[in-house]
């Protein structure tokens, strides 16, 4: 190991000199200082906005309650900052529409329950897709290829084939794709990628991440609207490519992230939002060699609410996953306790400390190098925070970056989510091989990735 001299260039001593220098060290990093890379030749932005000063017109897709009303309100009201206008609206359920008409100022003329209507019309430059797991792939594919760019709620999709089909679509296209996992948009993870690619933490070891939460009455169990019915909603429209067709059924229509054919649970709906930051962090998102998952259901807190199924997913998961360079993620989510340990990532000289929104870094040096790397903390970075999440589309939509959560950790993340759910399903160790993109078990056994129709409950 090379000595490094005890002053600073500017001849003080060199913990004297990082004192001194601490403010202005925490105050750049408030800047995301990853800068993301510019689309190839042929992923040029969409005619319809060619710059700066250019509005761009947004379709929404899903406007349920939760996340898909908040991006309507949310791009409504910054309409003005952003130079943006909700132009659309499509959703299953009437009552969904007339919301969006009164909250967006729409005409009756600008209401879709056939999302294919919507993306008919020239006028509209972007579409962001709030809906059901299983839709996501057909609606970002086609999207893209009727010209619009695309902002997917997270998981990228239900399924890892159809993840790879939009994979290609974004490659052929050149639209600009991103997932809606808002913390890539947080300073710290781009700031802790910083650090770890000017080797101040040495090698890349393994990071962790939670997402935990205690219900009593069971994780997702959302109200059931009374004007949910089969003559309201279009049922058969909103079950997608799902194999089993049952009956119209409220429940699952509003609690289906408790569902396996519309959600893998905690892996789709949570794990998420810690994965894409967590690789993003690393400077150089891979593709998983191997992944475990394990995944329990013992509480049974679906009981406390009255008239309610049990539901397919489990209530807690913990996943593993292992990257061609060493680097290790451990990912824990629960909906029956919500004790979390915290964000950290563990290099081979120093630990990263992260705030739990991203607004914070603590550089920890192992002892045995504390002569070799001072410790540091990056305070007031930018947080989580979903409008800027949704600005940073726009961005790119006019700069022709990659966004945040692009395509190609987008891809790498999903992977990862869908060996773990085979992990925990098929209770097997998946090994997957990114050049032939081929599944197989702990003896060498190829497996077919599931999808739509494998399992008796997919």
């Amino acid at each position: 190991m090379e000595n490094k001299p005890n002053t600073s260039a500017a001849g003080l001593p060199r913990r004297d000199f990082i004192k001194k220098t601490a403010t202005a060290a925490a105050a750049m990093a408030a800047v995301p200082l990853l800068r993301t890379p510019v689309y190839g030749q042929n992923q040029a932005p969409s005619a319809n906005v060619t710059g700066a000063n250019n509005r761009i017109a947004v379709g929404v897709i899903g406007v349920g309650f939760g996340i898909g009303k908040d991006h309507l309100m949310g791009i409504h009201a910054k309409a003005n900052e952003n130079n943006t206008v909700v132009a659309a609206a499509s959703d299953c359920f009437n009552k969904r529409r007339d919301w969006a008409k009164e909250k967006a100022g729409l005409k009756d003329s600008d209401l879709y329950v056939d999302y294919r209507k919507l993306l008919e019309r020239k006028d509209i430059d972007a579409v962001l897709c709030a809906t059901h797991d299983p839709v996501h792939a057909q609606i970002s594919i086609e999207s893209m290829e009727s010209g619009k760019h695309v902002y997917c709620e997270k998981p990228m999709t239900r399924y890892l084939d159809e993840a790879f089909r939009v994979y290609e679509t974004v490659k052929k296209t050149g639209k600009v794709f991103q997932v809606g996992s808002q913390g890539t948009s947080a300073a710290g993870w781009h700031k802790c990628a910083e650090l770890i690619k000017g080797g101040k933490i040495g090698t890349l070891v393994w990071g962790q991440g939670y997402y935990c939460r205690n219900s009593v009455g069971g994780e997702w169990n959302y109200m059931i609207e009374p004007e949910s019915t089969a003559q309201n909603i279009d049922w058969e429209r909103w079950l997608g490519p799902v194999r089993k067709r049952p009956a119209f059924t409220a429940e699952q229509f509003h609690r289906w992230r408790k569902y396996y054919p519309y959600c893998s649970g905690l892996l789709g709906d949570l794990v998420p939002h810690r994965l894409h930051p967590l690789m993003l962090a690393s400077g150089n998102p891979e593709f998983p060699s191997r992944v475990v998952s394990i995944a329990t259901k013992n509480v049974l807190a679906d009981k406390n609410t009255p008239d309610t199924p049990i539901r397919d997913v489990p209530e807690h998961v913990q996943l593993l996953a292992e990257f061609p360079s060493g680097y290790m993620i451990t990912v824990t989510c629960s909906t029956v306790n919500a004790k979390s340990p915290g964000f950290a990532i563990y290099g081979h000289k120093a630990t990263m400390n992260i705030g739990s929104s991203g607004e914070r870094i603590e550089l920890v040096p192992e002892k045995e190098f504390a002569d070799e790397i001072d410790p540091e903390t990056f305070a007031g970075l930018q947080p989580e925070d979903i409008r800027m999440h949704e600005k940073n589309w726009f961005d790119c939509i006019r700069s022709g970056k990659a966004p945040n959560a692009n395509i190609e950790l987008a891809i790498r993340v999903q992977t990862v989510i869908s060996l773990a759910e085979m992990s925990d399903r098929l209770k097997m160790t998946c090994l997957f091989d990114e050049k032939t993109r081929k599944i197989t078990d702990a003896a060498g056994k190829e497996v077919a990735p599931i999808t739509y129709g494998t399992l008796e409950l997919s």
